[in-house]
């Protein structure tokens, strides 16, 4: 199944269901008026919403109003959940954390391997798939970062892995934009980033587990990451490769103290891999490969202007959760 919002209808945006070739889609505003709403009441709301899905992908229209099927305009929507509660971003593979402290002549601890890197996240809005990315300042040092992320149902407090699993209800892809030349500066006052993450971009849909089929195991997602800048290949890492932690194991982590609440997002962290020739997922993984090849790095930061698309594509060559394509933009009132 899949799932994307509209623009209109307030904050939260209007829930629709997609087609599964992202041609077509209908609101369902008799099951839920909003995705937050859906997924509040998910284990309701996920078997009508199929129905509908399944209704939409063979042409039985009559069972749910022609007249209520709209072609699809990425344009016209928002990010799939337009604000949530909680956003906790992992950093999950770990060859681009090593790569980075190596380039600065740190050594990884060992606790980096048994206990997840994480942080909270702006949740308060998102940009969807097709609006601009605004800063104030291209010397804040403009970064994106390709990323996958799972949205969950209610999670109680200290669930294991196992558990969290199950709560696992949607997953999509994410533009976690980055301000570089602003982390070191709040990192270095050992209380978290704040100005440096402004607001990230979601993918145009997302989708259930099932609908992925064989790519989705041991909640990982199997498929490369794909990104361009300005038309031009930057990177396809596989996002199924080298991650050390799965997002089962992310949610237990961010459960261990507190409970989720529906429709909190869990971020994989830049998808990276061993292997530098699948290229990068953010300008910082490639200028930390070149700072290790050459002893510093070439390719800038990202400028106003530039163009960035995140897409993932299945084993058919068929976008799975609609492509981000968004434009860097100062901010009108910089």
């Amino acid at each position: 199944m899949k799932l994307a919002s509209l623009k209109q209808g307030g904050r939260d945006g209007t829930l629709i269901v997609v087609s599964k070739d992202l041609q077509r889609a209908v609101p369902v505003p008799s099951i839920a008026p909003t995705l937050q709403k859906a997924l509040e009441d998910w284990h309701t709301a996920a078997p009508r919403l199929n129905r509908v899905y399944e209704a939409l992908n063979h042409g039985n229209v009559e069972t749910i109003d022609a007249e209520d099927v709209f072609t699809l305009d990425m344009a016209a929507l928002a990010a799939p959940l337009p604000r949530a509660y909680e956003f906790v971003d992992g950093s999950a593979y770990l060859p681009h954390v090593a790569r980075v402290r190596k380039a600065r002549g740190a050594e990884v601890p060992e606790s980096f391997y048994t206990d997840p890197l994480m942080y909270q996240a702006v949740s308060a809005g998102f940009y969807g798939p097709r609006d601009p990315v605004l800063v104030a300042n291209a010397e804040y040092g403009i970064d994106l970062e390709a990323e996958v992320v799972v949205i969950t149902d209610d999670v109680p407090m200290a669930v294991s892995p196992e558990q969290a699993a199950g709560h696992i209800q949607l997953i999509g892809l994410i533009n976690d934009v980055s301000l570089r030349n602003l982390i070191p500066g709040e990192l270095a006052k050992g209380f978290g980033f704040v100005q440096s993450k402004p607001r990230s971009c979601l993918s145009p849909v997302f989708v259930t587990p099932d609908e992925l089929g064989d790519a989705w195991q041991d909640s990982k997602l199997h498929l490369p990451l794909l990104t361009h800048i300005n038309g031009a290949w930057f990177g396809a890492p596989e996002a199924g490769v080298d991650m050390q932690f799965n997002f089962a194991q992310l949610i237990a982590h961010a459960a261990k103290t507190r409970p989720l609440s529906a429709g909190t997002i869990v971020g994989s962290g830049t998808v990276a891999n061993e292997d530098t020739a699948l290229g990068a997922s953010c300008f910082a993984e490639l200028r930390t490969v070149e700072t290790l090849r050459d002893g510093k790095p070439s390719t800038p930061f990202m400028a106003f202007g530039d163009v960035v698309r995140i897409e993932m594509l299945d084993s058919n060559g068929d976008s799975v959760f609609g492509a981000i394509e968004q434009k860097i933009t100062q901010h009108p009132g910089a």
